[in-house]
């Protein structure tokens, strides 16, 4: 496996456990959804918005958007740089916006090139108004890790809901599925 297939494999994972992460949130309230919790963002709902937006705003700096704006998050954001929370109306409108994202993300990864793995992409921190340069292959690498990161604090908080089925969002778990349908 050479770096892009890695790469790509990386964010296949990432994709699918969203959707295993999604399925399983998807089963709850809304007022669970919002409940108060003390990891994450402080709900199911604030993770899985800060998750999108996080990939969105990764792909628009990828692209080239040097101040990427989550949709709807035009006005600004909150103190502690959270998102409002109207920045995503509903959970329809979330998974919605989810598929369109990995169409985008699934686009861009076809057409990476091993060659533009050592380039520098520009983002300007939200917080500070610094501009800071990142290699591409460090910005995908980063992608897939806050992925795992916030999905591991998302299962411990539908736990913390008392949820019985967990998604098993295991890398090996994909694998596993993968080969069973050959």
């Amino acid at each position: 496996m050479n770096s892009i297939e890695l790469f790509r494999r990386l964010h296949q994972h990432r994709m699918w456990a969203n959707s295993r992460l999604l399925e399983t949130s998807s089963k709850l309230s809304w007022e669970q959804l919002q409940r108060p919790l003390t990891i994450g963002q402080g709900s199911v709902w604030k993770t899985l918005v800060h998750l999108q937006a996080a990939e969105y705003v990764w792909l628009e700096t990828l692209l080239g958007d040097t101040c990427p704006l989550f949709p709807g998050d035009e006005v600004g954001k909150l103190p502690g740089n959270q998102l409002r929370e109207g920045a995503v109306a509903d959970f329809n409108e979330l998974e919605n916006r989810w598929q369109e994202l990995d169409q985008r993300w699934q686009a861009y990864l076809v057409d990476l090139a091993e060659n533009s793995l050592d380039e520098q992409v520009h983002k300007v921190n939200s917080r500070t108004g610094q501009s800071f340069g990142t290699s591409r292959a460090d910005v995908l690498l980063h992608v897939c890790t806050h992925a795992q990161y916030t999905t591991a604090q998302s299962i411990n908080m539908l736990r913390q809901l008392g949820v019985k089925s967990l998604p098993d969002v295991m890398l090996i778990t994909l694998a596993r599925s993968e080969s069973d349908q050959t």
